[in-house]
């Protein structure tokens, strides 16, 4: 109870005293526009696990967003393995799980833990391979991430995100950018909120050309906000300022769950 007031007074601080920010010369010259919630992570509870496929570099992951997630407030837990998921006390207790684990395997008492915590409330954020390729045999698991790769036809190459939704707070304020990375062709939930797009050309298969293909989503499992970016082949990748923007917006928004009300915005796209 007093963790949830002293957030409540945080949230409250920061809506009567969000007067002008000054933002560092280089962002400025991107015209990036910060979350105005830099406080969102302060206190919160945060289960960081890694592992998987060494070539999506979950351990050098833990040196990019850890340390910012502890420079936000948030405590910390860094696992580099999924035991913890089957900790129902830990879970339990959780405001938001970050995960980079590509493909390996989970077990059913670690996958019934996380997938009850998320219902319950917590959120989950990842990227890429990290939550966007892993246990691929766990239909359940893709049904709350929102959505599966399956390809990215010519492996690394250059390719645009364009932002879709200028209003969300996760991509406000942004414009569209370029990437020279894993262009991920994804099979996603149709009720996802998606946020940037890219498109395929048909230089690698030619049965995609003009294809668009979401990279940035936010949806829901039960309670639990769920965020994903498809961007992060490499740490390399979040030294492009959008994309690195992008996924810590959609961390600080995913931990949000059991403070704020549930969005309403499902829209399936075959009606």
């Amino acid at each position: 109870m007093k963790n949830l007031s002293r957030r409540k007074f945080i949230y409250s601080s920061i809506a009567l005293g969000g007067g002008s920010v000054l933002l560092p010369k280089n962002l400025i010259a991107q015209k990036i526009i910060l979350h105005s919630g830099n406080a969102v992570l302060k206190g919160k509870k945060v289960l960081y696990v890694y592992g998987g496929w060494d070539g999506h570099e979950p351990k050098q992951s833990v040196d990019v967003f850890v340390p910012w997630l502890k420079s936000e407030g948030a405590e910390v837990i860094v696992s580099d393995n999924l035991d913890k998921y089957a900790d129902k006390e830990l879970m339990q207790s959780l405001d938001l799980v970050v995960q980079i684990v590509t493909m390996a395997k989970i077990t059913p008492e670690q996958e019934k833990g996380l997938l009850e915590a998320i219902r319950n409330g917590c959120g989950f954020a990842g990227w890429h391979g990290g939550i966007g390729d892993s246990f691929r045999e766990n239909t359940e698991y893709q049904f709350m991430v929102g959505g599966q790769w399956v390809a990215h036809p010519g492996g690394v190459i250059d390719y645009s995100v364009k932002i879709t939704d200028h209003k969300d707070e996760v991509t406000r304020g942004l414009k569209d950018f370029d990437m020279h990375s894993e262009q991920y062709y994804v099979h996603v939930d149709p009720n996802v909120k998606v946020l940037a797009t890219t498109t395929f050309t048909g230089e690698h298969a030619s049965w995609i050309d003009g294809c668009v293909v979401p990279v940035v989503w936010k949806k829901y499992y039960g309670n639990g906000r769920i965020f994903y970016s498809s961007l992060g082949h490499v740490m390399n990748d979040f030294k492009v300022p959008r994309a690195l923007e992008i996924q810590k917006r959609g961390i600080r928004w995913a931990s949000d769950s059991k403070y704020r009300p549930k969005e309403q915005w499902v829209s399936p796209i075959y009606s």
